[in-house]
């Protein structure tokens, strides 16, 4: 075992903080798919409105690799089929029934796993749509079953705020993960590589892993992104390949492996300042639950906002929505629109600054608990070059010039600057600290987007 320090980035110690407790949520009446949840994805339909479906039957497949099929989180009825512009399929609604069936797919025993073929192991990933866990970089899109990756990391951190620690998480589903981890083993010629939080008292079943090297990272935030690991334990040059996963999901592999039925649940926190006290818990959740009824009593009476992750690269959205696919963590802060006159020229003994233009971080600011709102105080101002960017990313590359080339659509100079390196979630503590308000993460996955079209 290896242990790195990071000093780069930035941790906001906010209130509101989940409670290390699980507890079952609601139950839900209905659940919804989103089959933009997995880029790329051209599907085709296999069911209709008002069929009758078990828990794992094949919901639409992927045009372009009919062997990939994502399969119902749960049994019941088509309640909906939704389409959006051009008739693009948007998500399909399926009511709950409380008697549930499952669908029977092959099972094994934990040593079993360990002899799997590599084809047979993908097959079976691919049959229950489980694959879409999995991302590949560059790009982060799903992991090319083509492909076999030169290494594999499974991110066992939670450095963003009140993304769950999954030492709550793999609590009593200790086999589940092992077993995940074994089936990892047999997808890639080179490692696994296991990365935990090196501030905490990881639970034997993280830090006793078998058949992965297991490593350690400490510092503040983005230091729990795979980004970081990959760029310490095994860097990528323009033509590798490497799969990345959370902990978390590497538990839904290994149910699928051992019981042989697509899990129904998962384990999610909820937090922030939004939720009421009391409420501020880890949940047990049914994949695709609407948002209404799991926070239903739960939202603090004021205007608030709900973010699907963390406050740095979560995704903003309303009670009418519903947990996505690869939804961890729900934060939801109040909404904030006062305005400060002269705000900037004030002392700011009661202000959050990651910088030290206010008084309140020579004060100990970045060691306090904040109550944070949704404004970022201020608007888009033209970006100047300050190498403050590079403060905040522990990555080997001169931030700024990326996101100028990526600006000016100049992809060769994008490439070699280091921009395959990187994920849109690695700026997200740039873009919070970024004096211009400038939207780092949108512009990096354009830049992806532009490198996968036109080609390395």
């Amino acid at each position: 075992m290896a242990s790195f320090s990071i000093k780069k980035g930035l941790d906001i110690r906010l209130k509101g903080a989940p409670e290390a407790v699980v507890v079952d949520a609601p139950a839900a009446e209905r659940v919804t798919i989103f089959p933009q949840d997995v880029p790329g994805l051209k599907p085709r339909l296999l069911v209709t409105e008002g069929a009758a479906i078990k828990r794992g039957t094949a919901l639409f497949y992927d045009k372009r690799n009919e062997a990939f099929r994502v399969t119902a989180p749960a049994g019941g009825v088509v309640e909906s089929i939704v389409y959006g512009p051009r008739r693009a399929l948007e998500k399909i609604v399926i009511k709950v029934d409380p008697q549930e069936q499952a669908e029977s797919y092959a099972r094994y025993q934990p040593a079993e796993i360990r002899g799997l073929t590599r084809e047979a192991l993908l097959a079976h990933l691919l049959a229950t749509g489980l694959l879409a866990l999995i991302r590949q970089r560059p790009f982060s899109r799903m992991a090319n079953p083509a492909v076999t990756p030169k290494s594999i990391f499974v991110n066992g951190m939670a450095s963003a705020p009140f993304t769950p620690d999954l030492n709550v998480v793999v609590k009593g589903r200790e086999l589940a993960f092992q077993a995940g981890l074994d089936a990892l083993t047999r997808l890639t010629a080179g490692k696994v590589f296991l990365c935990l939080d090196g501030k905490v008292a990881n639970a034997p079943a993280l830090s006793a892993a078998r058949n992965v090297e297991v490593h350690t990272f400490d510092g503040p935030h983005p230091a729990g992104n795979p980004s970081v690991h990959i760029s310490r334990l095994d860097p990528i040059k323009p033509t590798d390949v490497v799969w990345t996963i959370k902990g978390a999901e590497v538990i839904q592999i290994g149910q699928l492996l051992l019981n042989g039925e697509v899990p129904g649940t998962r384990i999610i926190s909820v937090g922030g300042t939004g939720v009421l006290e009391g409420s501020r818990n880890y949940y047990r959740v049914r994949n695709g639950q609407s948002l209404a009824s799991l926070l239903k009593g739960k939202l603090a009476p004021e205007e608030t906002r709900i973010i699907r992750g963390d406050i740095f690269a979560g995704v903003k959205t309303t009670l009418d929505d519903s947990l996505h696919g690869d939804d961890l963590a729900l934060t939801v802060l109040p909404e904030d629109r006062e305005r400060h006159l002269l705000g900037w020229a004030t002392p700011g003994f009661s202000f959050f600054s990651a910088s030290r233009a206010f008084a309140s971080t020579w004060l100990g600011g970045l060691k306090r608990e904040w109550a944070l709102g949704t404004n970022q105080h201020g608007e888009l101002r033209p970006m100047v070059l300050t190498g403050l960017y590079d403060k905040y990313l522990p990555l080997n590359i001169m931030t700024d010039y990326l996101v100028r080339a990526v600006l000016a659509n100049d992809t060769d100079e994008a490439i070699k600057l280091g921009l395959l390196e990187t994920d849109p979630e690695d700026f997200a503590v740039c873009a919070f600290a970024c004096p211009s308000k400038m939207d780092l993460l949108a512009i990096i996955r354009k830049g992806l987007n532009d490198v996968e079209k036109e080609g390395i």
